[in-house]
């Protein structure tokens, strides 16, 4: 029993581990924003592809796998709601690698359609 990278204070199983699964579905943009993010941390391609919105996917993801997420900072939310249609999460991803360590700000786009959360785009 891991704790979930995203620091929700739950396990990985029972927070982003789930989505990634594919047992449950995001209920909000945060909590997209969180397993994306967590997805990230485990190295799940998959499901950043499968949540990111079709307009803006890119046709081929390749993570760095030298680069370790260890910290998540979520600054601000508006709307991303359970009966919203859209929403913003603003957040700061810490990383590391085996040369150097940074973060990335990010102001990011959320869309829900048909019942379901996508990640459109960010503002870095």
């Amino acid at each position: 029993m891991t704790r979930c990278p995203c620091l929700s204070g739950l396990t990985y199983e029972a927070c982003c581990g789930r989505l990634h699964a594919g047992t449950s579905t995001a209920q909000t943009a945060e909590q997209l924003m969180r397993s994306r993010y967590s997805a990230f941390a485990v190295g799940d391609a998959g499901y950043l592809s499968a949540t990111w919105h079709p307009s803006t996917r890119p046709a081929e993801l390749t993570l760095d796998e030298d680069r370790r997420w260890y910290r998540l900072d979520v600054l601000r939310t508006e709307r991303g709601g359970p009966f919203d249609t859209e929403g913003v999460v603003e957040f700061r991803a810490h990383h590391r690698s085996p040369t150097s360590k940074g973060s990335q700000h990010e102001v990011s786009r959320f869309a829900r359609e048909d019942g379901r959360w996508f990640y459109v785009d960010g503002v870095g």
